[in-house]
């Protein structure tokens, strides 16, 4: 193949087949100097064998034989060594589509800004890493969001590269501004906008070897986007095993109170909560202290009097909703929009619950009034739908409207990022998550964006609600019970994914699976799951990753083991760390209303013992 040369002040392709029997394939790279004569930058590559990937094999590049006449522009073929030959200016390429893996030689196709396709490209021997390396010397090459195997053309010109952008809508704001902060800081106006980065990318943005050239400047190292890192393979140590142990009793929690009804060792207590959960007859005290309601460190009578304050608020905020008339609601159409969304959730959440069945259960009207409620207490929140998946099993457990709702508040200082409208949070965990399955999988990464699949939207779901759809009644209790801990760091629910993600690895990656079937397997997983097995696993991988002294900094971030590289922004996190009393929803002013006590000691106890079905 014979490489890339000036004319008239533009990058040419030149593209030539090598005989058979001549020297094996070649780059050619040649440039026009300043004073016009002909002058040729050679430049020795060393060989290596990369191992895992044989048809991206680095090959030298050699100086140019001289050309008695220059090669004609465009896509016409322009040497007489075959019909295979062309020849193309850089600036009239689109994008760059490889081939598939799998098969047992690369190939490259060029399209062009017309819509047309130049002849594949064949590398038999070995090259595509070579060409694709030279040619992001002149120009930025980034990998399609929508299509992993697709590399978006774009020239360094700016104004050419704003109308590449705006002609994507790969940016929502104005296009000459994202270019002026794309060319200073490649990585993060980037990152920013793309789910995820391949190695290739950081490739063709980083600043070239000695002797090649660049207008890029070099890539701030110490301020990466949240969320996203390039990362290389990291040599992760043999998985630990996990032993879950039994979980917390009664008698075992009465042992961590103190004289005055003040929790003792609860460093110890939290790390018997994760490591076995809750029996279901301690659930009902112990989530309100890992929901953030009560203190761990008060005592039994602040206890008692942070109750009666917290019920005084709740039917403050109750009674704002209640005493808002027909003719008011009419008028209202936020609070309708509200009211009618909520009672077309709930009279469908976990009705096959002996909780929750029935047409006159009174557990639906307190979901309904809790949910009301907390429109009340979070304005620009509101409700979304999903809440209601959350709210169910805290009123299964608590069988407390007041205190149902003070601990489900404290959920959702957990979660609500995950109802925003602008989605960010969403966006920022499934980064996170790929982030994470890439250091631990790189291979079923791969595979997963060979079959347009690498940006996990198939585990929107688990991450919006925290699994609630995933797993049986009685053990989404227990994973989310384990997770409140906050142990053994943050977003341990991502690994909870990714634990999943790995049990079902070789069923993924030997069945065959497109992309329809992988959402359809994900998809019939539902209730199928054991939630001892997922943890356990979890926790493995958790450890595998700690254990790890080359750890990319921004999983270590995620996994709590290194402090942000930057401020975040002040919008709630949804990662799952645990609640301290500082964290308690703020207080409303003291009214000298009295409140409405009609339904302040509603509670409802279950007809028959369901102890069975939540162990």
């Amino acid at each position: 193949m014979e490489g890339a040369g000036y004319r008239d002040n533009d990058v040419l392709l030149h593209w030539a087949p090598v005989e058979e029997a001549g020297d094996s394939t070649q780059i050619l790279f040649s440039k026009k100097d300043s004073s016009g004569g002909d002058s040729c930058a050679s430049e020795e590559e060393p060989t290596f064998d990369p191992g895992y990937e044989p048809d991206w094999a680095v090959i030298s590049t050699v100086r140019p034989q001289p050309r008695h006449s220059e090669p004609t522009r465009g896509a016409e073929p322009s040497c007489p060594q075959g019909s295979w030959a062309f020849s193309v200016s850089l600036g009239e390429l689109k994008s760059i589509r490889r081939s598939k893996p799998g098969l047992s030689w690369a190939y490259l196709v060029l399209v062009t800004q017309a819509g047309g396709s130049l002849p594949a490209l064949h590398f038999h021997r070995g090259g595509t890493r070579a060409l694709l390396r030279v040619l992001s010397r002149y120009l930025l090459l980034a990998s399609s969001p929508q299509d992993s195997r697709l590399y978006l053309v774009f020239p360094h010109d700016s104004s050419a590269l704003s109308n590449s952008f705006h002609h994507l809508q790969l940016f929502d704001q104005d296009s000459s501004n994202v270019v002026s902060r794309f060319l200073q800081d490649p990585y993060s106006t980037t990152f920013s906008s793309f789910s995820r980065v391949t190695n290739f990318f950081r490739g063709a943005l980083q600043p070239q070897p000695e002797g090649a050239a660049s207008d890029l400047p070099p890539p701030p190292d110490d301020e990466p986007e949240p969320g996203f890192e390039v990362i290389s393979c990291v040599e992760l140590g043999p998985r630990p095993t996990v032993e879950r142990g039994p979980p917390v009793t009664e008698e075992e929690w009465a042992r961590h109170v103190g004289p005055e009804g003040r929790l003792q060792q609860v460093p110890e207590l939290k790390n018997r909560i994760f490591s076995g959960g809750l029996s279901p007859s301690l659930r009902r005290e112990a989530w309100k202290f890992l929901l953030g309601y009560l203190s761990w460190e008060g005592t039994a009578e602040e206890h008692k009097a942070h109750i009666r304050k917290k019920t005084d608020e709740y039917f403050r905020m109750k009674l704002q909703w209640k005493s808002v008339s027909p003719e008011q609601e009419r008028r209202n159409s936020l609070l309708h929009g509200y009211r009618s969304l909520i009672e077309r959730d709930v009279s469908r959440t976990d009705r096959t619950n002996k909780f929750y069945e029935g047409p006159e259960n009174p557990g639906l009207g307190l979901l309904n009034d809790i949910l009301l409620t907390y429109c009340m207490y979070h304005f620009d929140l509101g409700y979304v739908q999903g809440m209601s998946d959350l709210l169910s099993p805290i009123l299964y457990v608590i069988q407390n409207e007041v205190d149902a709702f003070w601990c489900f508040c404290g959920f959702m200082e957990l979660v609500q990022g995950n109802f925003e409208e602008s989605q960010e949070t969403m966006k920022r965990q499934l980064g996170r998550l790929l982030l994470l399955l890439r250091v631990l999988d790189p291979l079923l990464c791969d595979f997963l964006d060979s079959q347009d699949s690498g940006s996990l939207c198939f585990c929107f779901r688990w991450l919006l609600i925290w699994f609630k759809r995933e797993f049986p009644f009685p053990d989404v209790l227990r994973l989310w019970e384990v997770l409140w801990t906050g142990l053994p760091g943050p977003n341990l629910h991502l690994l909870v994914a990714c634990a999943i993600l790995d049990m079902e690895r070789d069923t993924l990656m030997l069945s065959g699976f497109g992309s329809n079937e992988i959402l359809k397997h994900i998809n019939e997983l539902t209730m199928k799951l054991s939630v001892e097995d997922v943890l356990t696993r979890a926790e493995a991988l958790h450890r595998q990753l700690t254990a790890c002294p080359e750890l990319p900094h921004n999983v270590q971030e995620i996994l709590g083991l290194a402090p942000p590289a930057e401020p975040h922004s002040p919008s709630p996190t949804a990662s799952p760390l645990p609640l301290s009393p500082t964290r308690a929803p703020p207080t409303p002013p003291p009214s000298t209303d009295t409140a409405p006590q009609a339904d302040s000691s509603l509670e409802i106890l279950p007809e028959e013992e369901d102890e069975g079905a939540d162990s």
